[in-house]
């Protein structure tokens, strides 16, 4: 066993060390609603207020219609989680417990809190969180259906203390071994667990070792144990130890340390700041990154002598001592991005919707496409982190940084956020100046059928398949050839081209598409034909994909789009485009490319399943390539738009990246792949006006295309519209002090000319959608 004999000062400087390791600047807090299903107990804990005996006329059980309305009022104040504490098991002592559970329709306590649950998570959206004591396996299983994760206090390891005379003596549940076997079986079942040791109540400091080291073997076998409380006791009026001394700070903050150093530097370590107010930055020197449950609408029912504090207070006094207040959910980060392993699935699709990319709880309402306001960002803490500083100084000297540096730029927050985007937006003025560059295009998606399948894809369907996103369709070349014209006749100087992989397409339609664009506008440059587009054409002729570039090229292709790269990491493709080409086939299409002196572009879409190590493997691999080639143009951020997105419609996805994390985004994106790749594009169709102008103050330089027509993000959900025209980009340019100019593809001034032609472009005809036909390749 562990000695005790350190100072305080010492071991208080190694825990904060441990924790620093662990987890960087974060203090986190979970957001809650305290529902206390019943206040009966058959355990008569000597110091206890919450438990009571049955009262006449007073119901021994919330309603469910009571239980609602304080999960609705939570859910109203923005919380997250629904964290229900009650009794153990009272319908073993009381009549009156046996008898209310039966007009419930219950015959125990937990079968109860188990409904209940199910219907907070299905009727209000929050996260349920238990905890009713000890529990049998089925006890467990049962609630892991509806619950984001359960807990048990084990408080103390020595049994004298249930012996006569002790705390706990009289309370059958408050066994250590009992305890310990509930979170034993909780490991078992893979349900992310919270415990902790209850200080004070006349156990030993080497008993306090016993108990957490108990913990800590319990969490190596399962790695389950998401968080251990240290939880000082308070004495109460009209208990049995309502005289006990209390323990005294040094005593907390020892306890804490010496929690630490027992479970290292990644276990969450949390100590409840409603029972020490005013010590907060003496506690965080000890050690702890939570701050527990914290409840905007509920008292701590618990502790109904101690306010909890507000959440504003607790970020300022956080950030005192340089850390950044987060909002997680009742199961950490680990274990939120993991939900497959640890949730059931209909908690995992709620833990999804609620997640942000490193699973802690979305810190706003934005999603891509949709009309709500960016939020403005937070800034508490004085000093950036140096570990930041230097990264960003190694990045804007043009070194290639280490994917953990990349991945801790991805995760900055407050001052660091406020660091890594100034940064990139004075890398940006650096390289490109006041210019804000757009291209006056128009898109082309010449069929939406597609017989791949794409979990993230609104826009393909079937041969036949309608739906509320519209009918199938697959264009004329009389279609295409008119809108083609139409477009240049709108000043634009590019036609963006992608669709569906129709079943009855070959190479020879990629083809014949470039050559009838070409009759019909020979000046018009066509950007067209993603890299599962190209392998498919190369496929279906039996030829090397550089022969089949070749041959696109001679028929007037110009460059190519980066789409279908999502995310170049084939862990994530497996999920999302498992029959889609793998990363090294799409880094191979863009290598032929180049080497052709095709110039393409290069896109990433986030915000779905993936994390910022998925988004890292994806910058380094093009900028790699980019070193290798010098064939791109430019690195677009595709942010993930949710609403109609299958994958998202099932229960697999977050609902796109939060606005903090789309905006970094594009800020390391310019870190990262500097020098190689100047240009930074922002995607108004899916970040919209304000979201585009803030991403062109954070490292963004290029404003992208008008389009003219947009089915693809439309089809998904997205509310920006269709078309951005020229007068209505310049003016956004203008109004954050940037100079706008139209460009062509590749990054060249368009001629005055075109540029004219574009601003006073008459309205759209009408388009044609060829409904699908049986196609016969041309020659």
């Amino acid at each position: 066993m562990m000695k005790t004999g350190v100072s305080l000062a010492g071991l208080m400087a190694e825990a904060g060390e441990l924790r620093d390791r662990g987890h960087g600047r974060l203090i986190s807090y979970s957001r809650k609603v305290f529902i206390p299903l019943t206040h009966l107990c058959r355990d008569v804990c000597h110091y206890c207020t919450f438990a009571e005996r049955p009262r006449a006329g007073q119901p021994a059980y919330l309603s469910p219609e009571q239980v609602l309305a304080i999960a609705r009022a939570g859910a109203a104040a923005g919380c997250t989680e629904a964290l229900f504490t009650l009794g153990d098991k009272p319908e073993l002592r009381y009549s009156a417990a046996r008898e209310a559970l039966a007009a419930l329709g219950h015959e125990t306590t937990i079968g109860y809190l188990t409904e209940m649950c199910g219907r907070v998570l299905r009727e209000t959206g929050l996260l349920p969180h238990a905890n009713p004591g000890v529990m049998t396996r089925e006890e467990i299983a049962g609630l892991r259906a509806v619950t984001a994760s359960q807990g048990i206090m084990l408080e103390s390891a020595s049994e004298r203390l249930c012996e006569k005379g002790g705390v706990h003596y009289g309370s059958p549940d408050k066994h250590p071994a009992v305890r310990l076997e509930t979170i034993r079986l909780a490991g078992e079942l893979k349900v992310p667990f919270t415990t902790g040791i209850l200080i004070g109540i006349g156990e030993t400091r080497e008993e306090r070792i016993e108990a957490l080291e108990a913990i800590r073997d319990l969490h190596a076998t399962h790695g389950h144990i998401q968080e251990v409380i240290v939880q000082n006791f308070r004495a109460k009026p009209d208990t049995k130890w309502a005289d006990a001394d209390e323990p005294d700070l040094e005593d907390l903050l020892w306890t804490i340390a010496m929690a630490r150093k027992i479970l290292g530097p990644d276990m969450n370590l949390q100590a409840p700041p409603n029972l020490s107010p005013g010590v907060y930055p003496r506690l965080i020197a000890a050690g702890l990154n939570d701050w527990g449950g914290i409840s905007p609408v509920t008292p701590d029912h618990v502790n109904p002598e101690a306010p909890w504090p507000a959440i504003d207070e607790l970020a300022r006094r956080s950030a005192e001592l340089g850390k950044v207040l987060v909002n997680r959910l009742p199961l950490y980060p680990s274990y939120a991005r993991d939900p497959d392993t640890w949730l059931a699935p209909e908690v995992a699709t709620q833990v999804r919707r609620m997640s942000d990319a490193e699973g802690l709880a979305r810190d706003d309402d934005w999603s891509p496409g949709e009309t709500t306001p960016p939020p403005a960002p937070r800034v508490l803490v004085s000093e950036t982190d140096p570990a930041i500083v230097r990264t960003v100084d190694r990045a804007t000297s043009g070194q290639r940084l280490d994917p953990p540096e990349i991945v801790r730029l991805f995760a900055a927050r407050d001052a660091d956020y406020r660091h890594v985007t100034g940064a990139a937006n004075a890398l940006r003025q650096a390289v490109s100046g006041d210019v804000v560059r757009y291209v006056v295009n128009r898109n082309i998606n010449y069929t939406n059928i597609c017989y791949f399948r794409c979990k993230f894809c609104a826009f393909s369907k079937g041969r036949t398949h309608e739906d509320l996103r519209g009918a199938p369709y697959d264009l004329a070349l009389d279609e295409v050839k008119r809108r083609a014209v139409e477009a240049w006749e709108r000043g634009a100087t590019e036609v963006c081209m992608q669709g569906g992989i129709h079943p009855d397409y070959t190479g020879e339609t990629y083809v014949a598409i470039c050559k009838a664009i070409k009759e019909a506008v020979p000046g018009m440059h066509i950007h067209a034909f993603s890299a599962l587009e190209v392998t498919q054409g190369a496929s279906t002729l039996k030829q090397p994909i550089p022969a089949f570039l070749a041959s696109l090229q001679q028929a007037g292709l110009g460059t190519l789009p980066g789409t279908a790269a999502e995310i170049l990491d084939d862990e994530v493709r497996a999920i999302i485009c498992p029959d889609k080409i793998n990363t090294a086939e799409w880094l191979g299409v863009q290598r032929a490319a180049h080497k052709l002196g095709l110039r393409t572009t290069s896109t990433i879409m986030y915000g779905h399943v993936e994390t910022p190590l998925s988004w890292t493997r994806h910058l380094l691999a093009l900028r790699d390539l980019q070193t290798e080639t010098g064939g791109f143009t430019e690195f677009v951020p595709l942010p993930f738009v949710h609403m109609e997105a299958p994958m998202y419609r099932q229960g697999r996805a977050r609902r796109g990246p939060t606005f903090r994390e789309a905006v970094i985004m594009h800020s390391v994106a310019r870190l990262v792949l500097h020098p190689v790749i100047p240009n930074i594009q922002t995607s108004w169709v899916k970040m919209g006006p304000a979201g585009a102008a803030i991403c062109l103050k954070s490292g963004a330089n290029d404003l992208g295309g008008t389009l003219m027509n947009e089915s693809i993000s439309r089809a998904a959900g997205t509310q920006h519209g269709q078309e951005f025209p020229p007068d209505a980009m310049e003016a956004l340019i203008r109004s954050i002090g940037r100079t706008p100019q139209q460009r062509d593809t590749l990054y060249r001034p368009v001629p005055e000319e075109r540029r004219a032609a574009s601003l006073v472009a008459a309205d759209l005809a009408p388009i044609i959608l060829t409904p699908p036909r049986k196609r016969v390749a041309a020659a």
